[in-house]
């Protein structure tokens, strides 16, 4: 028996090497795939759409907050992977009484490469972990000569309108391209619950709220002074292996941005 710890501290019992792995977030789908675990994982989210096809071949058990525990029971996982943020506590709590759990808390860049080690780890694949991180590394290295250097209050949701602030990972990936977030409220606060200096940028991101181009005079007439634009979530709020595919993307917007 194998004991590892998750990355709340939970202590993790495995008899074995998981063979039959349920996964109920979608960027750790897409890690676990990356990693060369597609034919172990049994289970993912509706929201698990990387790589696409993987809808098609998996079970789907709900989403990442209304899960469906009878089908979970049903497939009989070796081992499950959740994450604190995306997961209903008392789902996750009710599904460590049966099967291990392994929970996530990505903050940052180093808490992402610490997941990957743990996964290279657990699932035997220290190897294809090392690569990815070695690649992530170099990557993150060369995003400091394209640092964009402005002011940004980044959006989630309408109607209320929720902001990204502190203590998140969307916020560690705007301060590592030189962005200063405008929001410093921990977590993510209504905008009309905080006061925040004018921004030089509004981000809208495509999810969880679909913002969509039709938003953006809206968002135009309530900061005049500041550049609207819609940018993909997916590359700021997705950890894992999603980040090798997301440098490039700010690149691309620090380029957008300068014209």
């Amino acid at each position: 028996m194998k004991t590892l710890r998750d990355q709340l501290n939970n202590s993790i019992y495995l008899k074995q090497k998981p063979n039959r792995i349920i996964s109920l977030v979608p960027s750790q789908t897409e890690l676990l795939s990356e990693l060369g675990l597609e034919t172990k994982i049994i289970g993912i989210t509706k929201f698990c759409i990387h790589p696409n096809y993987l809808k098609s071949q998996k079970e789907i058990i709900g989403g990442t907050k209304k899960i469906n525990i009878p089908k979970i029971f049903e497939l009989n996982p070796d081992l499950i992977v959740a994450n604190k943020e995306e997961n209903s506590k008392e789902d996750i709590e009710l599904l460590q009484k049966t099967y291990p759990v392994w929970i996530s808390n990505i903050l940052n860049t180093n808490d992402l490469i610490s997941m990957i080690n743990s996964f290279g780890e657990i699932f035997e694949k220290e190897e294809k972990a090392q690569i990815l991180i070695s690649s992530i590394n170099s990557e993150l290295k060369n995003i400091k000569h394209h640092l964009i250097h402005k002011k940004v209050l980044y959006l989630i949701w309408n109607k209320p309108i929720i902001v990204v602030g502190t203590q998140t990972y969307i916020d560690s990936q705007l301060k590592a391209i030189g962005l200063n977030n405008v929001v410093k409220k921990a977590r993510y606060p209504k905008l009309e619950e905080i006061e925040i200096e004018n921004p030089d940028l509004i981000f809208l991101s495509s999810e969880p709220y679909p913002f969509q181009e039709k938003h953006l005079k809206e968002f135009e007439e309530k900061f005049p002074n500041s550049k609207t634009i819609i940018v993909d979530g997916e590359m700021f709020s997705w950890y894992g292996s999603r980040i090798l595919k997301a440098i490039p993307y700010f690149r691309e917007l620090k380029n957008h941005l300068s014209v």
